[in-house]
């Protein structure tokens, strides 16, 4: 029997396209399982078990950082500076410490009563998706107070951090950036003046 080439041709182009749709298709079908799988299990659907902890402790870590904007740019933590001191890695006179131990106090005392709110809102919300009970009406209300709370909250954090620079010299702010790693300069090699040599190469972790 005698074959059309152009025939045979078309035929494999054809078969060769469809198969290659199929496996566009099973590609894609594994594409779109969702990054949130799993988190339909949660307490909370919107928050994981750290963020809520962290809400309710006054912590500064939910939300991928309540402070960032400030750590990162020279306006240091005060748990994090106390730590540091109470690890002997960071310097503080009596007047530095109890001031930023206060400073301390009154942010957790601020924030962890709107930590609170905030879980309590968005479980509401979670719950109420959860049960098929809600509107739009009641959407919006609980996204407002909810907005208005990150806000009031994140505000907390962010102006700890910017009231830590009236306390701490700036050589200290200096010190702490560089102790959490947010400069390229060597501690070891880069020794500021007035500190003991020895003495800022143990707390910097010199050899």
């Amino acid at each position: 029997m005698k074959i059309n080439f152009n025939h045979f041709v078309l035929t494999i182009i054809i078969v060769a396209g469809f198969s290659g749709n199929l496996f566009a298709q099973h590609e894609h079908t594994n594409d779109v399982k969702s990054q949130y799988s799993g988190q339909q299990d949660r307490e909370i659907a919107s928050l994981s078990e750290t963020e809520i902890e962290g809400l309710k402790s006054g912590a500064g870590t939910p939300f991928n950082g309540m402070a960032k904007p400030a750590e990162l740019n020279g306006y240091p933590g005060p748990r994090h500076v106390l730590d540091a001191y109470e690890a002997g890695s960071f310097d503080l006179n009596k007047d530095q410490i109890v001031q930023i131990r206060q400073l301390f106090k009154n942010m957790q005392e601020k924030a962890i009563p709107l930590g609170e709110q905030i879980i309590a809102i968005e479980k509401k919300m979670d719950n109420a998706f959860k049960i098929k009970d809600i509107s739009s009406g009641m959407l919006r209300e609980m996204i407002s107070k909810s907005t208005d709370l990150y806000a009031e909250l994140r505000f907390v954090h962010l102006n700890t951090h910017l009231q830590m620079v009236d306390i701490l010299t700036q050589q200290q702010v200096q010190a702490y950036n560089r102790m959490r790693g947010y400069t390229s300069e060597d501690p070891c090699e880069n020794i500021p003046a007035g500190h003991d040599p020895e003495m800022w190469k143990r707390h910097n972790g010199c050899d």
